[in-house]
């Protein structure tokens, strides 16, 4: 009895361990496609402009695209963050480096001056929900889970304080604007493949769920409102949205309601004050520019946003042609906030600038409408592709509509990362937004380093090339949340070229470029490779009888090369110190990378002349 009982367990073995039974096996695996979850905001908040309170009431219809059944939800309470002993307030007491804007300034908050959202009540399909409030997070435990392609409906009602202006959001900024309405809202937070994304709001970046947003905001009549969407009734509220002898406001009324909506966003932004000025420009395509900035600004700085809406017409054209068509009706550039920062078709600006500092931030929150709001990237674990990329393209602009003609428009990015490599402060750009050890390491990172990421492409695979790619990856990725692969790979099908080891180098590592002439003897040319990364390289030689030659040495992991018109020569395997080639005439000089788009820490030994 014991060996057929051993015989069939053999049996049972190898059938198991067939190819018959693995094919089948791996037929029934299930292949997952890219997904996102998808809300829809019902929002209706009642502001009391002198006491810098509200009471909302939030509708939101949740609708779970994931394979999986979701037991808990949660919310970002961000107005939370701006109390004492807050996370935010004790990083900013304690990083080595504190934002001149934020410093202790939360610690020394009043009752009166604190931010706070506190829910009142939740519902889940009309019954009342579980839920803990845990700093800036809202915990909710569900009644009944959400399945695999359900939805479910969440009624809440808040009352909110609007913070002392400190960081984004708040009321009484420097400039005297009244309201400044950013992450101002219970935000639901994203869950996608990674899983639910709950850090505590410190004050860096963000990430949402794509939706749609039916906004209604009743306050002071004497206020003018900016915001992300489309206003409904402008001849309810008047100001300049429409005719405004249109308007139908009752002498008797103390409160409009201002009816916006905003379809397929990840964000809604307000601004209010009662001496705004509205003014309306229109781009070739057809798109409504607002500009909102108060009329008791002095007289060069009213000339200064006067000046700026032509231009940022002109910003708006040349983004949608070197990236993709801006795909809403309009855009809105508002006065407030404590600096700069882009929101769903909108920003909000400091105004009391120089012209060339006001197109600057301009240029920059608009470019931030392409990357992180149309490419939604989790800009909290990837900042560099939000602050990077938007970098890149709005030096590109701002050279071109200003007619600044320079060769390399990215040269202060360059000039950023060699000093934070010099000083030995720099992070990989991996590293979790809040987790920077420094503000600098942070601000260098995600700004400098992220921006030669794509012009150091055009350096490896091409100028031609990475503005394709560009567009490839608007085309591909709008209206979605992609990850560094997207990117890479984008670049990888439009150039043909492997790019793989340039993501981890870059990004995962801090491993340096820094390649050098080691030595010309007669017509042998010896190049090394000194720092960890390696690179393709780019080499002009001149001959003593004063022509000049240009060489391309593509890197072997590569896999080709870029389209070039200089000579190609033998790849290079990156485990090689050195590399040999020889010319055929006699050399006067020899230079690494003349267009300076390579991130060469050490310049000064790319360049050797022969006495």
């Amino acid at each position: 009895m014991k060996k057929i009982i051993f015989i069939l367990w053999i049996l049972s073995f190898l059938i198991s361990c067939s190819p018959t039974k693995s094919i089948v096996y791996q037929k029934t695996m299930p292949i997952q496609s890219y997904w996102q979850q998808h809300v829809k905001y019902t929002m209706d908040i009642d502001v009391d402009v002198k006491k810098f309170q509200y009471k909302g009431k939030q509708k939101l219809v949740y609708t779970n695209n994931s394979p999986d059944e979701l037991t808990h939800v949660y919310y970002h309470l961000y107005f939370n963050a701006f109390q004492p002993n807050s996370q935010m307030d004790i990083r900013s007491r304690n990083i080595q480096d504190p934002d001149r804007r934020v410093k202790d300034r939360i610690s020394k908050l009043t009752p009166e001056e604190i931010g706070y959202i506190k829910v009142a009540s939740l519902k889940q399909n009309d019954e009342n929900v579980q839920f803990e409030v845990v700093g800036t997070i809202l915990e909710v435990t569900l009644n009944t889970p959400i399945k695999s392609g359900g939805s479910a409906t969440f009624d809440m009602v808040y009352d909110a304080q609007i913070p002392k202006q400190i960081r984004r959001s708040g009321r009484n900024n420097k400039e005297g604007v009244a309201l400044s309405m950013a992450q101002w809202y219970p935000k639901l937070a994203e869950y996608d493949f990674e899983g639910w994304h709950t850090p505590p709001y410190i004050a860096r970046e963000f990430h949402g769920v794509w939706g749609d947003f039916d906004v209604t905001i009743h306050i002071d009549k004497n206020y003018t409102i900016g915001a992300t969407g489309y206003l409904q009734n402008p001849q309810e509220v008047g100001h300049g949205y429409e005719d405004s002898s249109k308007k139908t406001i009752s002498q008797k009324t103390e409160k409009l309601s201002w009816h916006f909506k905003a379809p397929k966003v990840h964000d809604f932004m307000w601004a209010g004050d009662p001496e705004f000025t509205h003014d309306i420009i229109q781009t070739k395509d057809g798109i409504d520019l607002h500009f909102f900035y108060k009329k008791n600004l002095e007289e060069k700085y009213i000339e200064n946003w006067k000046r700026l809406q032509p231009k940022t017409a002109e910003l708006m054209n040349f983004f949608s042609e070197n990236i993709g068509q801006y795909p809403y009706k309009q855009y809105s550039v508002i006065q407030g906030g404590d600096g700069g920062m882009e929101y769903a078709m909108g920003t909000l600006i400091t105004g009391k600038r120089k012209f060339q500092s006001l197109f600057g931030v301009t240029a920059h929150e608009l470019a931030h409408t392409w990357f992180q709001f149309l490419l939604a990237t989790n800009e909290s674990l990837h900042p560099w592709m939000d602050e990077g990329f938007t970098s890149y393209i709005s030096n590109k602009a701002d050279n071109k509509i200003l007619k600044k003609g320079k060769d390399n428009p990215h040269t202060s990015s360059y000039r950023g990362y060699r000093m934070i490599v010099e000083k030995g402060y720099e992070e990989p750009l991996s590293t979790h937004s809040d987790r920077y050890h420094t503000n600098w390491a942070y601000g260098t990172a995600s700004y400098s380093k992220g921006s030669i990421f794509l012009s150091q492409l055009e350096y490896i695979i091409g100028k031609e090339n990475t503005a394709k790619g560009l567009k490839k990856y608007f085309k591909d990725f709008s209206f979605k949340h992609p990850t560094p692969n997207d990117i890479k790979r984008t670049m990888e099908k439009v150039s043909g070229i492997h790019l793989g080891w340039y993501l981890n180098e870059w990004t995962q590592t801090t491993h340096t470029i820094d390649y050098g002439i080691k030595s010309v003897d007669n017509k042998t040319i010896t190049i090394e490779r000194i720092g960890k990364m390696p690179m393709p390289i780019d080499i002009e030689v001149v001959f003593t009888d004063g022509s000049r030659e240009r060489f391309n040495i593509p890197l072997e992991i590569m896999r080709g090369n870029k389209p070039t018109t200089a000579t190609v020569l033998k790849d290079w395997g990156w485990a090689h110190p050195t590399y040999k080639f020889e010319v055929t005439k006699e050399v006067k000089s020899v230079e690494i990378d003349t267009s300076k788009l390579m991130a060469d820490v050490n310049l000064e030994n790319n360049f050797k002349k022969i006495e």
